[in-house]
Parts: C-alpha cells; sequence; structure tokens
C-alpha cells in the first residue's frame, strides 16, 4: 500500500499543477436531450471526453486522475438506462484498455464491485492486470461507489484486522483500507453540468480539495475547460488551516 500525506495531519506538497484530480461527469443526459437524442447518447459522447481528458491529464502533468462514473445511487435510475450503461462499461472496457496500455495508464476501477455481473467483474480485472505496471498516469474510476459506502467499508476491514484497538483507532488507522488508499488526496475536485455538489463522491479524501463548478456538461469538457479549471485552482490560496501571512513568510526571499 502507498502512504500519503493527510491534509488533516500534515501539511502536503503543493505544486502549480494539481497532482490528484476528482471528477463528477455530470450533464451527459442533459446533453442528449437539447439534441433530441435518447440520453444513452450521452453517455457515448461522455466517453469520448473521458479519452480527452486522460490526454490532456497526460499532457499537463496531471498524476491520477479519479472519475465518478456511477454512484451507488444510481441505481434509481429507469432501469432500461442502468442496462445501456453496464453495456456502456463492458464496450469501453474493450476498446480502450490496451489504448490506455500502449499510453502508460494505469486503470483501476473503485466501488462494490459485487453487483456487477461476473462478466463486466472479469472485464474490471483483467483490465487491472493488464495495466498494473503503468505510472503515467493513475486512471481511477469510481462505479457503485459511494463515499459513505467507502468509509463504512474502510471501518469494517479495520476492525477485523485490529479489534482490539476499537475506541482508539486514528485516521491513520483507517486510511490504508480506504479504497483510494493507493492515491494522494485529490487537491482539485471538478463537477461539470452545473449542479454544486458533491454527491456521495470521495466524502473522506475531498477534505481540502479545491472545488471547481462549471456550467459545462460533461460531453462538451475537453482539454481547454480542463485547462480553465486548472487556471483557477492555480489561483487559490491553499492554506490547509493557516494564515495568509504564514504563507507570505514562507515565501523565498520573504522576512
Amino acid at each position: 500500500m502507498a502512504f500519503f500525506k493527510s491534509a488533516t495531519r500534515e501539511v502536503p506538497d503543493t505544486r502549480p499543477v494539481p497532482r490528484h484530480v476528482a471528477i463528477i461527469m455530470d450533464g451527459n443526459g442533459r446533453w442528449a436531450k437539447k439534441r433530441f437524442l435518447p440520453r444513452v447518447a450521452g453517455h457515448v459522447k461522455g466517453v469520448e471526453s473521458v479519452r480527452e481528458i486522460v490526454r490532456a491529464c497526460i499532457e499537463q502533468g496531471v498524476e491520477y486522475l479519479t472519475l465518478f462514473a456511477f454512484s451507488s445511487e444510481n441505481w434509481r435510475r429507469p432501469a432500461e438506462e442502468v442496462s445501456l450503461l453496464m453495456q456502456l462499461f463492458v464496450t469501453a472496457l474493450q476498446q480502450e484498455v490496451e489504448k490506455l496500455n500502449r499510453n502508460g495508464v494505469r486503470l483501476r476501477v473503485i466501488g462494490d464491485l459485487s453487483r456487477f455481473d461476473t462478466r463486466l467483474q472479469e472485464l474490471i480485472c483483467n483490465a487491472e492486470a493488464a495495466t498494473a505496471g503503468n505510472t503515467r498516469l493513475h486512471l481511477t474510476i469510481a462505479a457503485n461507489y459511494g463515499g459513505r459506502w467507502d468509509i463504512l467499508q474502510a471501518v469494517n476491514r479495520l476492525a477485523a484486522v485490529a479489534p482490539d484497538k476499537a475506541g482508539s483507532w486514528t485516521e491513520a488507522d483507517l486510511e490504508p483500507y480506504l479504497s483510494t488508499h493507493f492515491a494522494p488526496e485529490p487537491d482539485l475536485f471538478i463537477r461539470t453540468g452545473g449542479e454544486e455538489r458533491i454527491s456521495n463522491f470521495l466524502l473522506w479524501q475531498l477534505a481540502y480539495a479545491e472545488l471547481h463548478f462549471t456550467e459545462t456538461l460533461w460531453p462538451e469538457f475537453d482539454a481547454e475547460a480542463l485547462a480553465a479549471a486548472i487556471a483557477s485552482y492555480q489561483r487559490r490560496e491553499r492554506r490547509f488551516g493557516r494564515t495568509s501571512e504564514q504563507l507570505t513568510a514562507q515565501e523565498p526571499g520573504a522576512r
């Protein structure tokens, strides 16, 4: 397991380009509706945006990209749409893994995968194994994922491993069991589609992420839109509980 600095225990290193970007890809259905197309057409178009943002992250120096593809609450959608989304997930895995591998991208899928059918679980397992040696970009897809589920499953795993410490567990004890234990905490969170909420996504991990909301629908979110989000991030003052004066005092040449 990899271990990274926790923003609530240590001041993490900051850099001009966010090391880890997390995105809620919202607006596929509305994009299709505006064009009098079925909702699934928006999801298909959204896969093209994933390709472009993966390329853009590599070009801009982002090391980790986490995409919220399907939440644990999305099962409430019409059965036909859910079925089409599952088919699209299968197709994307079949068509994209070789390209990801060729471009040095490591793929992981996080979430409660037990609800997916056996074929989809096998494709996920094979894709993760095929790209396991890649380090150019760490791409994580959150599928049947929920932030509360993530915290609960981590607590349950910790309880099984260290029951004797119950009542005195610390953040450091829990973090290795979170589904994103292999990645630093997100520096930049982006939500497309105009909504301004985090919708049960990475509740623990987003504690000190900079939040960027855009009206742009996901199928229209491109490299230029990502650059604008990163430019917004670069204008933020990342204090992590400190004061502006403390940051100024740490600047090179400050007295």
